[in-house]
């Protein structure tokens, strides 16, 4: 058979590439022709989908210390992940945080250090943020539109959330009390005027332009695109054709609830295999209970134990891999 191993990373344990590989093993074991392809939807993962940073900057951290960011340089393309440089683990999570001070300098300063180095298009990878500052610390660092005069500017994400409600729904998980969330509520509905009045963009009526605490919708305004990210990623490393001329698709993620079909990975790849009548089955660590799909789901927990599942990942993947497989070939 001819296997397409499109996985998403398993958050803690196993990174696309890790999943892909383990998968692909059990396929050699057993003789069949396998095609790797580690994805993300936008967020934490991009840069290791297409070979991890092979560039750093000191950038301005979320909470104004400088930290050392990594970015990709693929000729004239250059990828950013956002929470290299104003991502929640940098500001110390929920707690650590200080979500009316969080900034996204540091990720104009990363854009404006790919434009210098000569990108021509940059994506930018939104998930994982301390911020809900609108993007408005990426304009300022970034000065003015004509320095990034005639670069295309990607932004992947996988929300659909409107600018003024990113407060609402992201900011408990940064740490934004009740009264700090009515503050930064206000605070985007000025910002949002004011993108309006300087750049003739009502950000508010733009889909996902509150991803990343509304970094999307300021990065719209200085002239970017928001894409989903699944559709992004999956088109740069040819997907479509992949799947295509595929005998067999197996996806997976570490977790997988409702939200798994709602612009994330495994959603993304289940719907390509079925739109072209090729098998799919899906391998994740765990399910949400109660769960129901069309798809074979195979968790990892269940069929190993949850020590073994984090501790053994990706043995535990190769075995279910390599379980699939076999029952496959006796069909």
């Amino acid at each position: 058979m001819r296997v397409i191993a499109a996985v998403d990373k398993f958050r803690g344990t196993a990174t696309a590439h890790e999943v892909a590989s383990a998968i692909g093993d059990a396929c050699w074991d057993l003789g069949h022709e396998v095609v790797e392809i580690p994805l993300a939807d936008g967020g934490e993962g991009l840069l290791d989908v297409f070979g991890g940073p092979n560039r750093h900057n000191t950038v301005t951290g979320p909470l104004g210390t400088p930290v050392e960011a990594g970015w990709r340089s693929n000729g004239k393309t250059a990828i950013i992940e956002m929470a290299q440089a104003a991502g929640l683990q940098l500001a110390g999570g929920a707690e650590g945080n200080r979500p009316l001070d969080a900034t996204t300098a540091g990720v104009g300063e990363l854009i404006l250090a790919a434009v210098s180095g000569g990108a021509k298009r940059v994506i930018v990878g939104l998930g994982g943020s301390a911020t809900t500052d609108g993007g408005l610390g990426a304009l300022q660092a970034i000065g003015s539109k004509g320095r990034i005069a005639g670069v295309t500017l990607d932004i992947a994400c996988d929300v659909s959330t409107r600018f003024t409600d990113a407060p609402r729904v992201f900011g408990p998980q940064k740490g934004a009390s009740a009264t700090e969330i009515k503050f930064l509520e206000g605070r985007l509905e000025r910002l949002a005027q004011q993108y309006l009045d300087d750049y003739g963009i009502d950000v508010r009526e733009i889909s996902g332009s509150g991803a990343a605490g509304g970094l999307a919708g300021g990065l719209v305004a200085l002239g970017g695109t928001i894409q989903t990210g699944f559709d992004l990623v999956a088109d740069e490393v040819g997907l479509y054709d992949a799947i295509e001329s595929a005998d067999l698709v197996i996806t997976g993620e570490g977790f997988m609830d409702e939200q798994s079909f709602q612009g994330k990975v495994v959603g993304g790849v289940a719907g390509l295999a079925q739109r072209h009548n090729v098998p799919v089955v899906i391998i994740c660590g765990d399910a949400e209970s109660g769960m129901s799909t069309d798809i074979p789901v195979h968790t990892l927990v269940s069929r190993w134990g949850e020590q073994r599942a984090f501790s053994a990942t990706r043995q535990c993947i190769a075995g279910t891999a390599r379980e699939i497989l076999q029952s496959f070939e006796k069909r």
